[in-house]
């Protein structure tokens, strides 16, 4: 069974080609955005709120130690849930922005980038069903020296899930976000994963003439 969905503008049904897909065409995504313009000012307001929040919540990570363990998990999944809110909420409302960033990168980076993000996606929805923060990282097993802060953790190789979704295209989306966790983030520094991820994020909020007050990790 394929995933189906309804445009949130022309009620069309359609097979999405991305995982946040809401709209059949590009001509629904750009009619759906132009009569939802009144409502700009409270997104900006609230995407500006978050920004500033994950800024906040990366930056800890190169604050604490890794002698208080539970503040560390703690931390990263803050930092976790943060990154991949701010992520939801350009691709939802500013789709466009995003991909012109995105395709500005190199392929490589752009590669990198992505699968950094559906990385982190896949850690966000892992969490609690079945997974605690401490299977995804961990202090490095040598510790060196100056580098005992949070940011220098690692992250931990997990088994693919098993997929009970009915849906195929689900299926297939939980093994990519699986296999971007695997390729880009299973055995690098927490902070560089957080670091590479609110970067581009930033980078595509001030595209959009959103910003934040504070400054990322």
């Amino acid at each position: 069974m394929l995933d189906e969905r309804t445009c949130e503008q022309c009620g069309a049904r359609f097979t999405p080609r991305r995982e946040h897909a809401r709209f059949c065409s590009a001509a629904c995504r750009v009619a759906w955005n132009r009569v939802n313009t009144g409502h700009r000012a409270a997104q900006v307001s609230a995407l500006e709120w978050s920004l500033s929040a994950m800024c906040e919540a990366t930056g800890r990570l190169e604050q604490l130690r890794t002698a208080d363990q539970f503040r560390g998990l703690s931390a990263i999944s803050e930092a976790v849930w943060w990154v991949t809110l701010v992520d939801a909420t350009l691709v939802r409302y500013h789709p466009g922005d995003y991909d012109l960033v995105l395709a500005r990168q190199e392929i490589d980076e752009r590669r990198v980038i992505e699968d950094t993000l559906g990385g982190l996606r896949f850690v966000r929805n892992k969490i609690g069903q079945g997974l605690d923060p401490a299977d995804f990282a961990s202090p490095p097993a040598v510790e060196p020296p100056g580098q005992d802060r949070v940011s220098a953790w690692v992250w931990r190789a997990v088994p693919e899930p098993g997929c009970d979704s009915a849906v195929e295209r689900g299926q297939q989306w939980e093994r990519g976000r699986h296999q971007s966790f695997e390729s880009h983030l299973t055995g690098h520094r927490v902070g560089d994963t957080f670091t590479r991820a609110a970067l581009f994020l930033r980078l595509v909020a001030t595209t959009s003439g959103v910003t934040a007050g504070t400054t990322a990790s």
